[in-house]
């Protein structure tokens, strides 16, 4: 199954933007999974277990970093891109 997620990560700390720019280029990294980057959030489409194993794997390091983040998902049950919306 594929899937989408729309993705925002708000690390609570004055330099923001590195670790954002971080976290985007490791789920880059995974083959298979297509990501998206736009200035408001970043997508990801592909395999569902792939996808959330990525989620977990990535997020975890940020939090073990820094544990004032937040990260706001929105997931849809089928691959979107290059559909409108997410």
């Amino acid at each position: 199954m594929e899937i989408s997620v729309d993705i925002s990560m708000y690390p609570l700390q004055k330099e923001f933007e590195a670790p954002i720019l971080a976290f985007i280029a490791q789920l880059e990294k995974e083959p298979g999974v297509e990501v998206v980057r736009n200035e408001l959030s970043t997508q990801v489409h592909g395999e569902y277990a792939i996808i959330m194993i990525l989620l977990e794997k990535e997020m975890f390091s940020v939090f073990t970093q820094i544990p004032d983040s937040i990260f706001v998902l929105k997931l849809v049950g089928n691959n979107r891109q290059g559909k409108l919306g997410i």
